[in-house]
């Protein structure tokens, strides 16, 4: 993407915080009287990820992972390479990876056998941004933020050749 220009904003900073206090409520009382091992991906997925769990009340583990098909850009590269694996156990606990974007589904599809093979109680799917017209791959998320069209999507987290993380909302590249 040469010559790229931030777009227009489509989630605010308090949509964004709106959905997330939904959906750390919804995850409580899903998880009643139980505890949540919440899996983070990096990096795209740090600040969903906290503002989310600010509003679960369970008592919450959480790790992280890196799960990655894509190279340096926007497309993916089609194959999944875990970075960094998770530093505790999961065995019979009930894990929530968190995402950033759900976007092929190649390496959400990839990263939950990957996690399955160590016998969790569960595994849900919450997703920050879900692109469902651009599925390769049979997979959906338990708990979405937001649908969004076929746009490169950029800010809370999500980066376009690590740039943009750092906006306090979503925009989409132009150019």
């Amino acid at each position: 993407m040469q010559n790229n220009a931030v777009g227009k904003i489509l989630f605010t900073r308090e949509q964004i915080e709106q959905r997330a206090h939904e959906i750390g409520q919804q995850i409580s009382r899903d998880y009643e009287g139980e505890e949540i091992y919440l899996v983070g991906t990096l990096r795209g997925a740090v600040m969903w990820m906290a503002d989310m769990m600010k509003n679960i009340i369970n008592d919450t583990e959480i790790d992280f992972i890196v799960a990655s098909s894509y190279g340096s850009g926007t497309s993916t590269s089609g194959v999944v390479k875990i970075k960094k694996d998770l530093d505790g156990d999961i065995y019979g606990k009930n894990v929530i990876i968190v995402e950033d974007i759900v976007d092929t589904g190649t390496t959400l599809k990839h990263l939950k056998a990957h996690l399955a093979d160590r016998n969790p109680k569960s595994i849900k799917i919450c997703t920050l941004l879900d692109k469902p017209s651009r599925r390769l791959v049979e997979m959906e998320a338990d708990y979405v933020g937001f649908s969004i069209d076929n746009l490169f999507v950029i800010g809370y987290g999500l980066d376009y050749d690590q740039k943009y993380r750092n906006l306090p909302y979503i925009s989409y590249l132009e150019g």
